[in-house]
């Protein structure tokens, strides 16, 4: 999961937003035609489309993010501003939560090909307690140096920071910088010096932390760098009567493009949350659906009349499945 999303039951709302529902890897593209999802067909069937969200495949904020940014309330904001990290301060009540700058910062391996440096899933890590501890301990006085303050979380190896430095400078998601070449996702801002200079100097720190030199006599993936995204200062929020349920199974086999675990995962959704969607729908109740992928979201709310439903075509999965 990534720090930017919660998961949440989908009893807990009548809005449910489905990440990476449309991925534009090669693995995944090639399971998508094979994709048999009888209750969403049926489900769009009964749902027009009330708003769609597209941009560009290579904006810093993907388009789930956008989806439940709107959902929660928050105001719009430039690409790679939304402020997931004071989001994430404010309710965990940290100092200095409501006027300041706030990041994420995820411990990460970054894998140095023959051209290019690609950004690991963090989650392949498996950063434990101890070592998320030991090493921002270590870290800590160098990010104090800069008017950097950090704070530890939930999750071993994501913390949160707090600074001027991170005051509308935009930075990538994870989710849109996990597996991709980094140069095109470093933040590249004036603002952002500090930052790149800080990542220089920890990854020289970690490469000979003795963290390090256990994980690789255990042969696991290096921590050799930190990625900071979710940037900005708390906007001021309407939050709606109920957060919308986040479902984020498909994300791991999207992020790895591995097509046969993404189709698996889909079916998975399609048996569970769609199903209970549908039934939910067939009752009468208000549902939203929204399916987001690289380019675009696209929310699905409200009721086809039943001369609507006999007159148009219902919607092919594949099809709007190919157009996120």
């Amino acid at each position: 999961m990534s720090p930017s999303a919660d998961a949440h039951s989908p009893s807990s709302s009548l809005h449910l937003i489905i990440p990476f529902a449309g991925r534009s890897t090669p693995a995944c593209q090639a399971a998508l035609p094979g994709l048999k999802l009888p209750n969403l067909a049926a489900l769009l069937a009964r749902l027009p489309e009330a708003a769609a969200d597209v941009q560009e495949e290579h904006s810093l904020t993907p388009p789930h993010e956008r989806a439940r940014a709107a959902a929660l309330g928050l105001p719009p904001a430039a690409d790679g501003t939304l402020a997931w990290a004071a989001l994430a301060a404010r309710r965990a009540g940290l100092p200095g939560a409501t006027d300041q700058a706030w990041a994420w910062v995820t411990l990460c391996h970054w894998q140095a090909g023959m051209s290019e440096v690609v950004l690991t899933d963090p989650a392949h890590l498996g950063v434990q307690l101890a070592e998320s501890q030991a090493l921002l301990a270590a870290v800590r006085p160098f990010f104090e140096e800069d008017e950097i303050h950090l704070f530890a979380t939930d999750a071993p190896g994501t913390w949160l920071a707090s600074g001027p430095v991170f005051d509308g400078l935009p930075t990538a998601s994870l989710d849109r910088a996990i597996g991709q070449p980094l140069e095109a996702w470093l933040p590249m801002a004036d603002g952002a010096r500090t930052l790149r200079r800080l990542q220089n100097e920890m990854q020289m720190l970690l490469y000979n932390h003795p963290v390090n030199d256990a994980r690789g006599d255990r042969r696991q993936l290096l921590i050799n760098s930190l990625w900071f995204s979710g940037t900005g200062r708390a906007a001021v929020v309407h939050p709606p009567a109920a957060e919308p349920a986040v479902d984020e199974r498909l994300r791991p086999a999207a992020l790895d493009d591995h097509g046969e675990a993404w189709a698996a995962a889909w079916a998975a959704l399609d048996a569970g949350p769609i199903a209970q969607w549908l039934a939910r729908s067939r009752a009468g109740e208000a549902v939203a659906l929204t399916l987001c992928g690289d380019r675009a979201a696209r929310r699905y709310q409200g009721q086809r009349g039943l001369l609507q439903r006999w007159l148009q075509r219902t919607p092919d999965v594949a099809t709007v499945l190919e157009s996120l």
